[in-house]
């Protein structure tokens, strides 16, 4: 059954009951307003006409072509994070390994070099080494305290340098200014993952980085319930490169995932302040019990690289690692973590819930010496109550590792 209806008051032919559910003509009032972002979902595009699909240019970004590129909604979020860098343009992806992934494809070929840190996020060590098997290039590690020394690596066919600032587990800071410099007097690209620091606490580009990636999954969010990466660039021929390497990945974001990680960009700022304090004093805590052998926290004098810290950041945030005494065995370290009550067991941080996770060093390194015979487990600070935490770690430590 059909139902028709009589011309429209514009003139119009009328149309069945179901063409018009699907090209419905609503009459929305103006003057609607509100502090959240609209979130547009596309994956059609629609053209005004064939002249505007026919002359799109791939150099544009702002030409509206397909939804995987960008829509409304992403393309506030890849300039609001951009703002918050200091960069020109960002490009959206679907995690912070897709980003790390967009920044390799998009710079380096069969016969490419790059340079990785030895301490580096080990899904980008992963990630190398997988090109180093199957494309063709060749991937060297590097002590990441070497500072201008990176200069004597650097080979005819290194196109990449990888830099984290700091180590996300075993959080050496890296002298950023000494080896970007080093990297940029022979026409190697810097690319940053600079997670750590929220791009709040650290400024990539005014230290001489030519790519900023960071997991948008972490503090951005700060939900622990979104997937997203960034790629930061200033350059635009840097930057259309990546954008093509993108385009040709299929790598794309959802709307709605845009829009919940814009509402929380509001409150950033607060929250990482927030984590960074409860984890100073949580760290200072940990610092005083003979069960620590060391604390690593960058804001700590007998952190490696503390100096540079001190120099170049302006904060914190809430991750860094403990490192227990030898005495104790990974078995007992396990039983630790597992015995806390307010730290979940889980990798992504960057949420309001603590974390704890044991890593075993000594089979991430393959290039630098690790000094630490104890177990390191990684904490990260959420924003519960900084007395609760401590509280928490002592009841563990006292079941678990006393006497």
């Amino acid at each position: 059954m059909t139902h028709k209806s009589s011309d429209t008051a514009d003139g119009m032919p009328a149309h069945d009951l179901q063409t018009r559910v699907v090209h419905p003509r609503n009459d929305i009032p103006d003057g609607f307003a509100s502090f959240s972002t609209p979130i547009a979902r596309a994956s059609t595009v629609v053209f005004p006409n064939l002249a505007a699909l026919r002359n799109y240019d791939p150099h544009s970004d702002t030409q509206w072509r397909y939804g995987l590129h960008h829509t409304p909604t992403s393309m506030t979020l890849a300039q609001q994070i951009a703002a918050l860098e200091g960069g020109t343009h960002t490009l959206l992806q679907p995690s912070g390994l897709a980003a790390i992934s967009n920044v390799y494809f998009g710079i380096v070929k069969q016969g490419d070099d790059v340079l990785i840190p030895d301490n580096v996020y080990d899904p980008n060590r992963s990630h190398g080494e997988w090109l180093a098997r199957n494309f063709g290039i060749s991937v060297r590690y590097y002590d990441p305290m070497i500072g201008a020394g990176i200069a004597e690596l650097i080979q005819p066919s290194t196109r990449l340098l990888w830099l984290e600032a700091p180590g996300s587990v075993t959080m050496e800071v890296p002298d950023v200014p000494a080896m970007t410099q080093a990297a940029r007097a022979r026409g190697v690209v810097s690319a940053i993952d600079n997670t750590w620091s929220a791009g709040l606490a650290f400024d990539a580009f005014g230290h001489g980085c030519d790519i900023s990636v960071q997991a948008l999954t972490k503090y951005q969010s700060g939900g622990s319930d979104v997937l997203m990466g960034s790629v930061t660039t200033r350059d635009d021929e840097l930057h259309y490169r990546l954008k093509q390497a993108r385009m040709h990945l299929g790598l794309g974001v959802a709307a709605d995932e845009c829009a919940l990680v814009l509402r929380s960009l509001a409150s950033l700022k607060l929250r990482f302040e927030a984590h960074d304090r409860s984890a100073m004093a949580v760290a200072t805590w940990l610092k005083a019990r003979p069960e620590v052998a060391a604390v690593l926290h960058p804001a700590f004098a007998d952190c490696p690289g503390h100096d540079v810290w001190r120099r170049d950041f302006t904060g914190a945030g809430g991750l860094f690692s403990v490192v227990f005494h030898e005495r104790y065995t990974p078995a007992q370290i396990d039983a630790f973590v597992e015995g806390l009550k307010l730290y979940a067991i889980g990798f992504s941080w960057g949420g309001a819930h603590s974390l704890a996770v044991p890593y075993r060093v000594s089979t991430m390194r393959t290039a630098t010496h690790w000094p630490h015979r104890g177990t390191l487990v990684r904490l990260y600070i959420g924003l519960e109550e900084s007395g609760d935490l401590i509280a928490d770690l002592a009841q563990s430590i006292e079941a678990h590792l006393a006497g």
